[in-house]
């Protein structure tokens, strides 16, 4: 776990870059607060709204990611007034609550602005709760809040703008239908149905911090669709919050809010989370977890007691996404992954399609979007076969299977990516034999992706001195040749088709 999080490739060094601008940010953001005589509180409230400025929002365009920023208090600020009027109205609380829960994962059907939007919105009623704020913070909070969300702007769109010499991001949409099967749909009922049963059982276990409960469900349901994947993500949460404790009982608990230690450790902690979100959701948890527990030290509130009540909370938030996705709407694992895999796959045909037509002289044909495309198809197969793959799965054929399926994809990506910088080397000239194979790549992705039983036919032996182009093309028939068989095995759970 620790060689993934911190050895993980990072091509261009983007996930570093990502972190190491988030620090800056948000130290911008906290300092300006401090300049402007905030308290502690406004302090906080600032950081966590620049984290949010800096960490959710994820539009595929430098010009939308802005446009997403400035929409932040839109929502936040009606939000943070709402929970703080409310304060003292625990009924009204907890309605309106579980309504900002419903209403920001409704939003994300609307792609990564309405994601963007949700998350800030739930964030802002969260920290609320979490400061015990009332009527007569608010200006202050008001304050604290755009001020961190402008520092957090200027940062990213001003002083360190690495995006901009980046390819746009692709950012594909989850499978859909109508109605209660559209997946945000779904999820919007489970997620408040997790809510309700995390807010009641949490304020059980503690009047006072039962908020815990409530934001365990919540993060649970971020970037999730099956029901596995939220019952993988709640493990990797408790997880993740159980060896942070551990840290804060060694780390946060001694430090005991020590201005300069603090801040050291704040940064390190932000550090964390921005840079293995990616790869690794347990690591970036127990950057939370120390995160929270160093804050709590600030306000002069740690002891080992509470942080027992947070792995307790955390629990409680955590069984309840496990009950909500298992008995409410459910959206199976392989009915997801199966979509998953034949949009990569359909992708993999058109990425062909175009290096095949750049080859070829047609003005205009550019494959490299595809191959960006393809990226991110990719990551949303390996989030939703996780389940599958998971130490824990007890059903060894499927994890097999499941890992056997990514393997092969990954050739397909490596190939492609082969193929595009072939196509992209202006002297690069047609061969005849290109058109032909790149008809038996679409024959087998329409094979695999319709469930057509035919045979996939493969060059047995091309020659070792053929062009790159066609070297790749023919490797690319050979992983979709061998993708066949785990794809159309007859089982229970079929990975394509079910």
């Amino acid at each position: 776990m620790l060689k993934r999080a911190f050895v993980a490739p990072d091509p261009g060094r983007i996930r570093l870059r990502f972190a190491a601008r988030a620090v800056l940010g948000i130290g911008l953001a906290v300092v300006v607060c401090g300049l402007a005589g905030h308290s502690l509180p406004g302090a906080v409230t600032g950081g966590l709204a620049a984290l949010l400025a800096l960490f959710t929002v994820a539009d595929t365009t430098v010009r939308a990611q802005a446009a997403t920023t400035a929409l932040l208090p839109v929502v936040g600020l009606p939000v943070l007034a709402a929970a703080a009027e409310l304060h003292d109205v625990p009924v009204l609380r907890d309605v309106m609550f579980l309504a900002v829960v419903g209403a920001g994962v409704y939003a994300r059907r609307w792609g990564p602005r309405g994601h963007s939007l949700g998350v800030f919105a739930f964030m802002m009623f969260f920290i609320a709760q979490f400061l015990h704020a009332g009527p007569g913070q608010l200006p202050e909070l008001y304050a604290a809040l755009l001020l961190s969300v402008a520092s957090a702007a200027a940062v990213r769109f001003g002083l360190w703008c690495y995006e901009r010499r980046l390819p746009p991001a692709a950012a594909p949409a989850p499978p859909g239908g109508r109605g209660l099967a559209r997946v945000t749909t779904r999820q919007a009922v489970q997620a408040v149905a997790g809510a309700g049963f995390a807010l009641v059982a949490g304020q059980l276990v503690s009047g006072e911090r039962w908020y815990w409960a409530v934001g365990a469900t919540w993060w649970v349901f971020v970037n999730t669709t099956s029901r596995g994947e939220i019952l993988v993500r709640g493990f990797r949460r408790v997880l993740g919050t159980v060896i942070g404790i551990g840290l804060g009982l060694l780390i946060a608990v001694p430090v005991h809010g020590a201005p300069l230690p603090t801040a050291v450790l704040v940064a390190a902690c932000v550090f964390g989370i921005f840079y293995t979100a990616a790869v690794s959701y347990t690591w970036m948890m127990l950057c939370v977890t120390l995160l929270a527990e160093l804050l709590y030290g600030l306000l002069g509130v740690l002891t080992p007691g509470l942080l027992a009540l947070r792995l307790t909370e955390t629990g409680v938030g955590a069984l309840g996404a496990a009950l909500a996705v298992l008995f409410v709407l459910p959206v199976t694992t392989h009915a997801v992954t199966d979509a998953w895999i034949q949009r990569a796959l359909r992708c993999v045909h058109a990425c062909t399609a175009e290096a095949a037509a750049r080859l070829s002289g047609t003005p205009g044909a550019d494959p490299s979007p595809r191959v960006a495309e393809l990226e991110q198809l990719l990551g949303r197969v390996r989030l939703s076969v996780a389940p599958l793959v998971h130490p824990l799965n007890p059903m060894l054929g499927r994890k097999q299977r499941a890992r056997t399926v990514l393997a092969l994809l990954d050739d397909c990506a490596r190939e492609l990516r082969g193929l595009v910088a072939v196509a992209a080397d202006p002297e690069a000239s047609h061969d005849a034999r290109l058109a032909a194979a790149c008809w038996r790549v679409q024959a087998a992705v329409e094979a695999l992706t319709e469930g057509e039983a035919r045979e996939l036919a493969v060059s047995a032996h091309p020659p070792a001195t053929e062009p790159a182009a066609l070297a790749h093309l023919h490797g690319l028939e050979r992983a979709l040749s061998e993708l066949a068989t785990p794809l159309r095995t007859p089982s229970g759970s079929r990975l394509v088709g079910a």
